[in-house]
């Protein structure tokens, strides 16, 4: 059950649920820290981070948050209790049986093999995973840096556990309003997936060349003046960019409609 409280509140009932034999799990999740608890960045000044990066609070009891992935960069400081950190590199994803994209509880991508108990006769290729895996169990004062795309499982092993996470997006070239690429995975599920093999695979190549390969590889032969997209986009060409493709998307819908 979702509901919005007070973090005095959440904090109320965590310690609470503490005098329970089994209690039922409750959690502040990423609770953004400027709205619920103002003056915290003052005295708690991550410096190595940009003022712009905002710090949200987790806060709660022995909850579970499964083999899950974000894109961005995420730095979590444990300020109480301890947590157990799971991490697989972004090259294993085929060995961590991900859920359906757009069933995802939370946005998240996330796997759906139980790290306690995993069901190696359903997903043997998840042995795999778990040697490549690294994992650190971290205490009040301690953090960790989780790169974008790398899977992470995370147990609260205490009735009362609070972290400070900051996440961050890298900047797409001069652009610093960096756009999701997981939706560039989507309209490439919607465009390309349903081509036949070998023109997906032609596709690759292009992807790899302009996307993947060096920038100069793409552009070295081009007057730099000619590089156009595939230069260094300013804020301007990368709006102009946006609109563009979101007039094409909606002509496309248009024609499929009519």
């Amino acid at each position: 059950m979702r509901n919005r409280l007070p973090l005095s509140a959440v904090v109320e009932q965590v310690l609470r649920y503490s005098r329970f034999p089994k209690a039922p799990s409750v959690a502040a999740q990423s609770a953004p820290v400027r709205e619920c608890l103002p003056g915290f960045e003052a005295h708690n000044n991550l410096r190595v981070l940009p003022h712009d990066v905002a710090p949200r609070i987790w806060l709660g009891n022995r909850i579970t948050t499964p083999t899950h992935v974000d894109e961005w960069n995420n730095v979590g400081c444990v300020v109480a209790g301890r947590r157990r950190f799971t991490l697989f590199p972004p090259d294993q994803i085929a060995n961590l049986y991900v859920g359906p994209l757009d069933y995802a509880p939370t946005g998240a991508a996330m796997s759906l093999v139980s790290l306690s108990k995993p069901d190696f006769e359903r997903f043997p290729r998840f042995r795999q995973a778990l040697a490549a895996a690294q994992a650190a169990v971290l205490g009040p004062g301690d953090a960790i840096y989780i790169p974008p795309l790398w899977w992470h499982h995370v147990e609260s092993l205490e009735d009362f556990n609070v972290l400070v996470n900051y996440w961050w997006h890298d900047s797409a070239g001069k652009d610093k309003a960096a756009d999701s690429a997981f939706e560039v995975l989507l309209h490439g599920i919607l465009s390309i997936r349903g081509l036949p093999p070998t023109t997906r695979r032609a596709w690759a190549s292009f992807f790899e060349h302009y996307l993947f390969a060096a920038h100069e590889n793409a552009v070295d032969h081009i007057p730099t003046e000619r590089h156009g997209i595939l230069g260094d986009l300013t804020s301007a060409e990368s709006a102009a960019l946006r609109r563009r493709l979101a007039q094409q998307l909606k002509d496309n819908t248009e024609d499929k409609a009519g």
